[in-house]
């Protein structure tokens, strides 16, 4: 896979909406700004990607139940997160977003199997490649926090309904993904 194409598959990956998105997003509407959260995404996001690239295809080859067995996690996890954005008061903020719900977030992110298991092994060079996605991680995590930075005051109190919604439909698709496997 050339740099190019490597690029735009983490970018697209990257920045498609999904559970860590989401929390930056619900996180930059409840006033989180900075570089705090971007690099711990980015931190997070490199635990498991960075083994997964360099020895988890062998593991996953001998142990297919691992990856099953973290996508329910996930799953789980992203269904907890969705249920108690879900019960804070609509026109409030009240739920606040931790540092801690964005970090187990990202370490149990489905995409973090996709880029470390498919798009990095198959990259030119091992350490080029984790360059590449750490820049494009940090790029992407303070685009999705200022985004819901921007959103307009007044629509802001609606973020944890929205983002508890789409939280509770990607719980929905890993649980079943994963008691398909």
């Amino acid at each position: 896979m050339t740099l190019i194409e490597l690029t735009f598959a983490l970018l697209a990956l990257l920045a498609s909406p999904g559970p860590t998105n989401a929390l930056l997003a619900m996180s930059g509407a409840q006033g989180a700004r900075g570089l705090m959260r971007p690099f711990l995404v980015l931190a997070a996001f490199l635990a498991t990607v960075t083994p997964l690239t360099l020895w988890g295809g062998a593991m996953l080859e001998t142990l297919p139940q691992v990856r099953t067995g973290l996508t329910l996690c996930a799953g789980f996890w992203v269904a907890a997160l969705a249920l108690k954005l879900w019960r804070t008061d609509h026109l409030s903020l009240t739920a606040r977003v931790t540092t801690a719900q964005i970090g187990l977030t990202t370490l149990l992110n489905p995409k973090a199997l996709v880029i470390g298991l498919v798009l990095l092994p198959k990259a030119a060079s091992a350490p080029l490649g984790l360059t590449l996605f750490a820049g494009l991680v940090l790029v992407v995590s303070l685009l999705w926090q200022h985004l819901g930075a921007s959103l307009p005051q007044r629509s802001r109190p609606v973020v944890n309904k929205g983002g508890a919604l789409w939280l509770g439909l990607l719980a929905v698709l890993l649980v079943g993904r994963g008691l398909t496997a």
